[in-house]
């Protein structure tokens, strides 16, 4: 029971964040940008600026699934964000193209996250494992698998979870960094539009920052619910 209500403070955290995110989107995207520029002519004007001719600047279907996906060298903008010309789409985008570029100068914590990658897929898939056979047969799957087992999967399964949390937020904060000082210097935006591309990807970041949270708080539940049961 803990576990679960320990989980759902973290998903009604999320929800709030998500809310709050969603919300100074929305406003951010009233102001229409000064240089009159659009979120895709943003990103490409910034991928050129650092001498990245390899990168393509898609528009995909959703609303803030913005990401860069280094596999095939995209970086996927919503369409609120591709054919917008304000604050939020300039924020989003730029934030998307300091993943390129993070990317093209092979950053540290980058490489590390797209090496963890396989192995998130493969512990969610454990996860969901354990949470279906508990759920839908607890007492035949705990009598081929000794509870304290379990707990040491899922202490495992989070110690993933939580590093990988950890290693995104300075992947996100730096590619945040990266875009702000670039609109800045390219004077992208005015003076005021920067203080709302910034409070943007500050929430942005936010949500980043209660995932790893919460990975982490579960965590220690489970080492302190192994310890528990060894004394």
């Amino acid at each position: 029971m803990a576990a679960i209500a320990i989980g759902l403070v973290f998903m009604l955290i999320g929800w709030m964040v998500s809310s709050r995110l969603k919300s100074k989107f929305k406003q951010y995207s009233e102001t229409h940008l000064t240089k009159d520029l659009t979120g895709a002519e943003v990103a490409r004007l910034m991928l050129a600026d650092n001498n990245i001719r390899d990168v393509q600047v898609t528009c995909v279907e959703g609303q803030l699934n913005d990401h860069y996906d280094p596999t095939s060298k995209t970086v996927n903008l919503s369409q609120e964000v591709f054919y917008g010309r304000n604050a939020a789409a300039t924020a989003v985008a730029s934030h998307e193209c300091g993943h390129a570029v993070q990317h093209a100068q092979a950053y540290s914590m980058l490489q590390f996250r797209s090496a963890m990658v396989p192995v998130q897929n493969i512990t969610s898939q454990v996860m969901n494992f354990i949470f279906m056979a508990s759920l839908f047969g607890g007492f035949i799957f705990h009598s081929f698998l000794p509870w304290n087992m379990v707990i040491l999967i899922m202490i495992a399964c989070y110690g993933v979870f939580s590093l990988f949390a950890l290693v995104t937020l300075p992947v996100e904060f730096d590619a945040s960094n990266r875009a702000l000082a670039w609109v800045k210097s390219r004077n992208i935006v005015t003076p005021g539009e920067y203080d709302m591309a910034k409070d943007a990807l500050k929430w942005a970041a936010m949500t980043y920052v209660v995932a790893a949270i919460g990975a982490i708080t579960m965590l220690a539940y489970y080492v302190m619910r192994y310890m528990g049961g060894r004394d």
